[in-house]
């Protein structure tokens, strides 16, 4: 006979390999362990083949167990999405999305991005991955992540959020002690800030024809990982930036920062895209949801879009 809580059971199972153990199971769903045992147990009956290897320091997948695990989390987040978009028809979304962007992008703009949809969608919890890595939305079972960027050839389906252009920034104050550079051969005498990681991720070499340890005579007075701390080094008159528009636009609005042209800005003549990456052909409709909040705080034209400066493309 078919087992009636064959989906329950299987959601289970699925939280046993993940976790790796019952006891943490049986933690995290309010139940004791000798419960998840007894429903890990029912479902290999109901099978009639064992799905996990059991000793006393580890559990490990038979064959079968794999097969059921890699079939089964496409079918439970599909048995989610479908609980969640029937009961929106009452208007309500609900359950959780997850998230992977930059920590910077996922503090200025995700996460207010979030605070208005929450208020419209209480219901709706949100798991946000703040990291510097590329994420997998299929491997990390992730509703969406967030990229930036020229995409590579990829069967995710990309929704643009914006452009992202790369701005030379200074403080008043810096400019005041230091003088404005006009040319490239200028800027090389200038103290720089940097980013720490990523390869010349900010693309100095697009602006001083090569890195900045082997192009300018300060070489980098501050580097650092993080997007944010850089923009405060800026402000707080360390030396020059390159650093994104959605990372500096408001303060240059505001006159904190001052963008400086150089040669054009030809380093923006191809702006790179800002993409809301998912890996499902039909978005769930918290993620649709999550993707309007999204657009609607970044604006068209962007929210931190810069007064243009001559030459700007």
């Amino acid at each position: 006979m078919k087992d009636p809580r064959f989906a329950e059971h299987l959601a289970v199972f699925v939280d046993v390999v993940r976790h790796g153990s019952f006891s943490g199971v049986a933690r995290r769903r309010g139940q004791t362990p000798s419960a998840i045992v007894r429903q890990i147990d029912a479902l290999e009956h109901s099978l009639g083949v064992p799905l996990l290897v059991r000793s006393t320091r580890a559990l490990a997948m038979t064959d079968a167990g794999e097969r059921l695990f890699e079939r089964a989390q496409p079918l439970l987040d599909q048995l989610a999405d479908t609980h969640a978009e029937v009961a929106a028809f009452d208007g309500a979304v609900a359950g959780v999305v997850r998230i992977a962007c930059f920590p910077t992008f996922g503090k200025f703009y995700v996460i207010p991005a979030m605070e208005r949809l929450m208020d419209e969608h209480p219901k709706i919890r949100v798991e946000l991955d703040l990291t510097e890595r590329l994420a997998d939305p299929v491997l990390e079972r992730l509703d969406a992540v967030i990229r930036i960027g020229t995409l590579a050839d990829s069967t995710l389906i990309a929704t643009k959020l914006a452009e992202q252009r790369r701005l030379l920034v200074a403080s008043p104050n810096y400019l005041a002690r230091a003088g404005t550079p006009v040319t490239r051969a200028g800027l090389v005498a200038h103290r720089l800030i940097d980013k720490l990681h990523g390869a010349d991720l900010l693309g100095w070499a697009d602006v001083l024809g090569g890195p900045v340890a082997d192009m300018a005579s300060e070489g980098a007075v501050f580097r650092c990982d993080d997007f944010d701390a850089m923009r405060r080094a800026t402000r707080s008159g360390m030396g020059v930036a390159l650093l994104p528009d959605w990372v500096v636009g408001e303060d240059v609005r505001a006159g904190a920062l001052t963008r400086l042209s150089l040669d054009g800005e030809h380093w923006n003549a191809a702006p790179v895209g800002i993409w809301l990456l998912r890996a499902l052909a039909q978005p769930s409709a918290r993620l649709r949801v999550v993707t309007h909040a999204l657009r609607e705080l970044v604006g068209s034209p962007p929210v931190w879009q810069a007064p243009a400066v001559p030459g700007d493309r």
